[in-house]
């Protein structure tokens, strides 16, 4: 095994090695075709979404290798506080088709490929293109969600080796980004509701960009060049059923056997802890909001339901102040009607809902627990 390793890390090596010094000066032959992989969605939460990468084969130069453009470092210096303020760099890398391939054949996610209709100069132009990303001042990039990722990335230098805006998104464009994204998750229940509630409203915008996998694959099938089809029809190489493990704590009844709890317990102390957890949710998304340079998670309108302010509410209840703690409540069942007025035609309307009703029956316990009484005079 180790050996195995060994030659594979050696073979990278000279292989990246060798584009960075020759690749300019290396002449495709005709027999080269250059295709656009996307990789089928997996179970990883870096996998989600699928991947997109660009395969170079050339039998005349005995080259079969892939692009990839969504590489990342965990053993990075302070590798979570770059990923969270969004200057984690990521780079591009090249390997062998064959150990690509077989990698996406141990993860059980499927492989299609569209080879390109371009002419020989412009094969030419692209793979000189591909190459020079390898070099050192080019191969690092600051990571985008949306607006540069692995798919982006390879729209991109296509693009900009056909000399022009030929691929563009076809289909979906008046669904919002966040609206695209909600199904990525269907079977990973937590991972949906924290995206739906951690990201603004940059992703409320119209998804005009291309940004998943998929989307490059469907667009590339209606995209035309010089008047005829830019890709060939989609070829299978690897077809595999997306298989969703189960668990017993990740999906929606435990979301609701929580939430009914805090409801049903009538508890001034289950009441205090619940609102707690939300108010350092909310003081998490203002955090971020100004820290991260990830534009998606600016503008967080969602800290209307998870409030910094219910700290403050907390604290006046704590001091047994009834007048300000009923004020703060009714405050906040005010936000909460704001909020599910703005949230009522979003993708996360209905997995957020229960969290609403939730804070609804909270709050209105708050208030009237620290109601003034009015003294009836007989």
């Amino acid at each position: 095994m180790k050996n195995v390793i060994f030659k594979k890390t050696i073979f990278s090596l000279l292989l990246l090695l060798g584009f960075i010094g020759f690749s300019q000066s290396l002449p495709l032959s005709k027999e080269a075709k250059i295709s656009v992989i996307t990789c089928g969605l997996g179970n990883e939460t870096y996998s989600y979404f699928g991947h997109t990468a660009v395969r170079v084969a050339d039998p005349g130069n005995n080259i079969d290798i892939v692009y990839n453009y969504g590489n990342f470092d965990f053993r990075t210096p302070n590798f979570v506080a770059k990923f969270a303020k969004g200057d984690l760099q990521y780079f591009v890398s090249v390997r062998s088709f064959s150990d690509f391939i077989n990698d996406y054949t141990t993860e059980k996610r499927s492989v299609f490929e569209q080879e390109l209709l371009i002419s020989q100069d412009l094969k030419q132009k692209l793979f000189d293109n591909l190459n020079a990303t390898l070099a050192p001042e080019n191969r690092y990039y600051t990571y985008k969600f949306i607006d540069k990722n692995c798919t982006s990335m390879v729209a991109d230098i296509i693009n900009k080796s056909l000399d022009g805006e030929v691929i563009t998104k076809k289909g979906d464009t008046d669904q919002t980004y966040r609206s695209i994204l909600f199904p990525y998750f269907n079977g990973h229940f937590y991972d949906q509701l924290g995206t739906s509630i951690i990201f603004g409203t940059k992703v409320d915008q119209p998804g005009t960009k291309i940004f998943l996998p998929f989307e490059l694959k469907n667009s590339l099938e209606k995209t035309t060049y010089q008047n005829h089809p830019l890709a060939a029809k989609s070829k299978t190489l690897l077809t595999f059923e997306k298989e969703t493990p189960g668990s017993w704590w990740n999906n929606v009844y435990t979301y609701l056997i929580i939430l009914g709890f805090v409801v049903l317990a009538h508890n001034k102390i289950v009441d205090k802890i619940y609102l707690l957890i939300l108010s350092f949710i909310g003081i998490f998304f203002v955090v971020v909001g100004f820290y991260s340079l990830h534009q998606e998670l600016a503008m967080n309108y969602n800290v209307l339901l998870f409030s910094p302010l219910l700290l403050i509410l907390i604290f006046f209840s704590l001091i047994k102040n009834k007048r300000w703690t009923y004020r703060f409540a009714v405050l906040h069942l005010l936000f909460l009607i704001f909020y599910t007025i703005f949230l009522i035609n979003k993708a996360h309307f209905l997995i957020v809902l229960p969290m609403i009703i939730t804070s609804g029956f909270v709050l209105v316990r708050v208030a009237i627990r620290n109601k003034k009484r009015i003294p009836i005079i007989i």
